[in-house]
């Protein structure tokens, strides 16, 4: 083997090096706009307005819904907002990582038919600088997804308006 060829084979080496790191860094590049995509509030706009009361403002994401990043006992999760849902509703998995406490059972109609949840309590929700104390939840094992369900025992907790594309979390006085 003479130089020229070992040269020639080493370049050929370091470009397919070159195109590999470039794939790899537009494959994160582009997962990185496509989690935005998915949720735009993963650090949800805060503020007080002039009364005092801490403010959320959420915007849509592609497909029309309200995603957002909070968290449960001080633990971070992604949270999906759901007007039709009665309660928050937390995956299996999710609550287990949380360490949520079970007690009871009882049936709910979902959307994929009738489940059997169990009822929890979560002691402190908060998205942005709202903080929610003694939310009724269940723990639904049908449910396979990250994302746990905000429903109505927490929403019916704040005030909430929605213009254009933008949801507005507002605490109570």
């Amino acid at each position: 083997m003479t130089d020229d060829d070992s040269t020639n084979k080493i370049g050929k080496i370091f470009v397919w090096l070159a195109w590999i790191i470039a794939i790899a860094l537009l494959m994160l590049f582009f997962q990185g706009v496509l989690d935005d995509q998915y949720n735009p509030n993963s650090q949800p706009q805060v503020s007080l307005n002039s009364s005092g009361q801490a403010e959320v403002i959420l915007k849509q994401n592609r497909q029309g819904h309200y995603v957002t990043q909070g968290t449960i006992n001080e633990s971070s999760v992604t949270f999906l907002l759901d007007t039709g849902a009665t309660q928050v509703s937390i995956p299996a998995h999710i609550a287990d990582q949380l360490q949520l406490e079970s007690y009871g059972s009882y049936p709910v109609q979902t959307a994929n038919g009738t489940v059997t949840v169990y009822r929890t309590k979560i002691d402190q929700l908060s998205i942005g600088n709202i903080f929610l104390y003694n939310v009724a939840a269940h723990i639904n094992p049908a449910m396979k997804s990250d994302q746990i369900l905000l429903g109505m025992s927490a929403l019916k907790k704040v005030e909430f308006s929605q213009k254009g594309k933008q949801l507005t979390l507002r605490e109570y006085p």
